[in-house]
């Protein structure tokens, strides 16, 4: 069963376990559970749980479109109004696996919550009583356990959510043997997903599928080829994931945290390293922003030339060049604009530990993510965003980011000396990056060179500038 109904879970997790089913290896179907009142769960029923599962994208250089109807979901609940049911399901000796996605947001407990008052607020303590019930149905039998795999998108998402189970299960006072069975017989899993689910096709593409299946569907769902669901958990967690992959990206690991170095580092990190300058440069979409002559090679060569050479992860060759054509995926129009929601955190996370890297290794800073963070500081003197507001338009928050504007707002705006204080700013960056050769300098001729020249030209010349350095 699955708690969520949403697009992500319908593109990842229905799509895998239909693969499996195909194959005739899980031989099941998903309940799923809406906790949102999306009105989602009567639409699954309405269709039987069918929805089309609609994949475009780039694969192998070229663009490809294809589609099949999704048959692994059986049918929804309401937990709000139909939680007697959803209780029932707990019930059922044949559920193995319990999947959420309630947003990172919804790993969280509500103080109000209470064991008897029908469905609980917070998924926490929804799934606490879901365990608690079944924990009695089956008199806290062992092999009555499940297999919970959270896909909200935090690091160790799995150890999270027993920790807020067990605090939930103290809190309501529950006897020791829900607290022993629950230690010994359900096992939760640490999980890393990746796929684009965008949503619902162009209204003349659905009518156009509608036409070629005979099928109403008002559940079609956009993704991307590319998928991953890795899982790192116990003996009995890896063996049921082995159990059900097809190979077609479900898979457990040891150790999830060289796939989530390489995802942060290449693909976060491509992103992060691409927003500002492209802005800047008149783009509005990742895929636009890799056509663009200028913007396009300078992704490409920090991720394959800055980023990669400083990472030793499973198949991290492989993973950059799919990463650049879900990048050129010309099907999903992904907004710059929207990665810059606390783009400076961001900047921090998943592209500063790639610079410190490669001026370890190479003895000077990375061109083109040293002139992506200089890009990232012009960005942050606000004129996209003042003419953004003015026309009504969303202008995603930056709290991190105020630091940098404030210092904009100073006599020495744009100054080599504001650059190398921005720079040597620890609690921003997690370590002082003037200490790092010739970064805070190349940093500020860049900001200037912007600044001077435009977002364009300066690009042009850090570019011809690297190649000199090269040569040299």
């Amino acid at each position: 069963m699955q708690f969520g109904t949403g697009a992500l879970l319908r593109g990842l997790v229905e799509d895998l376990l239909d693969l499996s089913n195909r194959a005739g290896k899980f031989n099941g179907r998903v309940v799923a559970i809406g906790s949102t009142g999306s009105g989602r769960d009567d639409l699954i029923n309405a269709q039987g749980g069918r929805f089309t599962l609609i994949t475009e994208g780039v694969e192998n250089g070229k663009p490809s479109s294809s589609y099949r109807v999704v048959g692994s979901l059986s049918r929804a609940l309401a937990a709000k109004t139909q939680w007697e049911e959803v209780l029932a399901v707990a019930r059922n000796p044949d559920i193995e696996v319990v999947f959420s996605n309630t947003t990172e947001v919804g790993l969280a407990v509500d103080p109000e919550d209470a064991p008897e008052d029908g469905a609980p607020r917070s998924f926490p303590a929804k799934l606490t009583r879901f365990l608690m019930e079944r924990a009695r149905a089956f008199n806290y039998d062992s092999s009555k356990g499940v297999i919970v795999l959270p896909c909200e998108l935090l690091e160790n998402n799995g150890d999270i959510l027993r920790d807020l189970v067990t605090q939930t299960a103290e809190k309501w006072k529950l006897d020791a043997k829900f607290t022993e069975w629950l230690r010994a017989s359900v096992s939760f899993g640490n999980t890393l997903v990746d796929r684009i689910v965008s949503g619902a096709p162009s209204p003349e593409r659905a009518q156009e599928i509608r036409s070629e299946t005979g099928f109403p569907d008002e559940l079609m769902t956009v993704c991307e080829p590319f998928r991953m669901f890795a899982v790192e958990g116990d003996a009995a967690t890896r063996e049921w994931i082995e159990g059900v992959s097809t190979g077609e990206g479900l898979f457990a690991t040891p150790d999830i945290r060289p796939y989530r170095e390489r995802k942060v580092r290449i693909l976060n990190g491509g992103h992060t390293a691409m927003v500002p300058a492209a802005l800047l440069a008149g783009c509005e979409t990742v895929s636009g922003a890799m056509r663009d002559s200028q913007i396009g090679p300078f992704v490409r060569t920090a991720i394959l030339e800055e980023i990669l050479p400083t990472l030793d992860v499973p198949d991290g060759a492989k993973f950059a060049g799919e990463v650049i054509e879900r990048f050129e995926n010309p099907y999903i129009a992904h907004a710059l604009m929207d990665i810059t929601l606390h783009g400076t955190a961001k900047m921090k996370v998943r592209v500063v530990p790639s610079i410190l890297s490669y001026c370890a290794a190479e003895g000077r800073p990375p061109a083109n993510l040293t002139f992506g963070f200089a890009a990232h500081l012009v960005f942050l003197r606000g004129e996209i965003h003042t003419a953004r507001a003015a026309a009504r338009l969303s202008v995603p928050a930056d709290s991190a980011g105020e630091r940098i504007r404030s210092a904009w707002r100073t006599a020495g705006a744009g100054s080599a000396a504001m650059v190398n204080a921005i720079c040597a700013d620890a609690e921003l960056w997690g370590t002082d990056l003037t200490a790092l050769p010739r970064f805070a300098q190349t940093v500020s001729e860049n900001v200037r060179s912007i600044l001077e020249r435009g977002v364009r030209s300066a690009l042009a010349r850090a570019t011809s500038r690297k190649s000199e350095a090269v040569l040299s």
